[in-house]
């Protein structure tokens, strides 16, 4: 005697029905889930619109910077943010410029430091507030602690970094690295709008 029963034969037709039945569960429970789903994300759609977009009030002083590169402006790379602070990304944009061309004060503001960083020549300018702009490669014989005004030249483009033939425009906030084009007008702020 065997342990286990005889294997009965099934007919064609009894395999159909039972995958059939099989396709009608699953598609029933694909629809159960979805229907958790939808009730989930309503509970939480009055909570959604209630939510305000936050106004910083520093970006809004500063929505209009001057673009420190000669027209035609072209940004040769966009900012990328990383997923975390110490993660690779794009802390800035890269605008083209050539050798030598003049770089002006995108805003306002004092030189915060002027010099090398990296074998690369950097200047950084205070805004106030928090706000911090730094350029390379720029060479420049603005001193530290010198006040400049938006749209004066602060150095010329130097050679180096990681671009060739362009400018890298760093914003900081804080410390947090942002978009730059949060300044110079070129990123519309998020709204949020609620799911219904």
């Amino acid at each position: 005697m065997t342990p286990f029963p005889a294997r009965r034969r099934v007919s064609a037709a009894a395999s159909r029905r039972f995958h059939a039945l099989a396709h009608r569960l699953a598609r029933a429970f694909a629809a159960l889930v979805l229907a958790g789903l939808a009730a989930g994300f309503a509970s939480v759609g009055p909570q959604a619109s209630a939510v305000q977009p936050v106004e910083d009030d520093r970006m809004a002083e500063f929505d209009r910077w001057t673009w420190p590169t000669p027209p035609p402006v072209a940004i040769a790379s966009p900012f990328r943010a990383p997923p975390t602070p110490y993660a690779a990304g794009h802390r800035g944009v890269d605008l083209r410029a050539a050798a030598g061309a003049s770089v002006l004060a995108p805003a306002d503001g004092v030189v915060s430091f002027s010099g090398m960083v990296a074998g690369r020549p950097v200047v950084s300018i205070d805004h106030g507030d928090g706000v911090i702009s730094s350029m390379e490669p720029v060479v420049s014989a603005v001193p530290a602690g010198t006040a400049v005004s938006e749209g004066r030249p602060v150095g010329t483009v130097g050679t180096g970094g990681h671009c060739e033939g362009c400018v890298h425009l760093g914003v900081r906030v804080d410390g947090a690295y942002v978009s730059p084009m949060l300044f110079l007008g070129g990123v519309p702020f998020a709204v949020l709008l609620p799911l219904t």
